[in-house]
C-alpha cells in the first residue's frame, strides 16, 4: 500500500469562492497539510493561478475538474493542465474520455471518477443508468485499469471490493470521509478516515470537516493522526 506519510495522504479540499479565502486557510494550516485540491468553484474564481503558488511553496496540487467532452477537447485540455506541473487531475470514467485524457496527460496522474459520492442507487436509476452503484463502480474500475489510468475516485464503501480488481498499484482516492460525529452534508456513501485507510485508500479528500472547523489546523492534525493510527 501507500508508502507516503500520513500527512501526504490527506488532501484538503479548498472549497471556497475566492482565492483570498483559500489563501487564509492555507496560511492557517501551515505545515500541517501538504496536499490541496482545487475544484470547480475555486478554479472558476482564479484558483488555477493559486495552483502555481502552491507548487512554488512545495505543496502538492490536485485539480478536480472532472473533465468529460469529445475526445479532442479532453486531450487538449488535459495537456494544458499537465503543463501546469500539478499532481492529479480528475476525469469522468467514460472509456473515450479516459483514452483521450491519457493521450494528453504525460506525467500528470489521472484519477477517473466512478460514481459521485452524493449518488446512491436511486439517483443512478433516476439518471437512466442500468447499473447500481456497486456494479457501475466495478465496471468503470476495470475500464480505467485497461485504459492505463493512474487511479480512481470512489467512495470508501467500494474500496474493499475494488482493490482486488485493480491491484495494489492503482491509486484509490476517496472523498465521502467524515470523522465520527461530523455532519455528513450531501454525502451518502461515507466512512471515517481510519475505516477508509484500513480499506486500502491511498488518499482521503476532506473539505468541510477541516475548513469549517473552529480550529482547522487541529482538525487536520487529528485526521492525520487517525490516518497514522489506522
Amino acid at each position: 500500500m501507500s508508502q507516503e506519510s500520513a500527512r501526504d495522504r490527506l488532501i484538503v479540499a479548498l472549497d471556497f469562492e475566492t482565492v483570498a479565502d483559500a489563501r487564509a486557510l492555507i496560511a492557517t494550516l501551515g505545515e500541517a497539510v501538504s496536499f490541496y485540491k482545487i475544484g470547480m468553484e475555486l478554479a472558476y474564481g482564479g484558483g488555477l493561478a493559486l495552483a502555481h503558488e502552491l507548487k512554488d511553496a512545495g505543496k502538492r496540487v490536485f485539480i478536480d475538474l472532472k473533465l468529460h467532452d469529445i475526445g479532442a477537447t479532453v486531450e487538449r485540455a488535459t495537456r494544458q493542465i499537465a503543463r501546469m506541473g500539478v499532481d492529479f487531475l480528475t476525469i469522468h470514467a467514460y472509456p473515450q474520455t479516459m483514452a483521450a485524457a491519457r493521450a494528453g496527460a504525460g506525467e500528470l496522474k489521472l484519477l477517473a471518477v466512478t460514481a459521485l459520492t452524493s449518488y446512491d442507487d436511486a439517483d443512478l436509476e433516476e439518471a437512466g443508468y442500468a447499473y447500481g452503484v456497486a456494479d457501475l463502480v466495478a465496471r468503470r474500475a476495470g475500464q480505467a485499469k485497461a485504459a492505463g489510468i493512474d487511479g480512481l475516485i470512489l467512495s470508501p464503501l467500494e474500496l474493499a471490493t475494488i482493490r482486488p480488481l485493480v491491484g495494489p498499484d492503482m491509486l484509490l482516492v476517496t472523498p465521502g470521509v467524515r470523522p465520527a460525529g461530523a455532519d455528513v452534508g450531501d454525502q451518502k456513501r461515507i466512512t471515517t478516515p481510519a475505516q477508509a485507510i484500513a480499506a486500502s485508500a491511498n488518499h482521503l479528500v476532506v473539505g468541510r470537516p477541516i475548513i469549517r472547523a473552529a480550529d482547522p489546523r487541529a482538525a487536520a492534525q487529528a485526521i492525520v493522526a487517525e490516518i497514522e493510527g489506522a
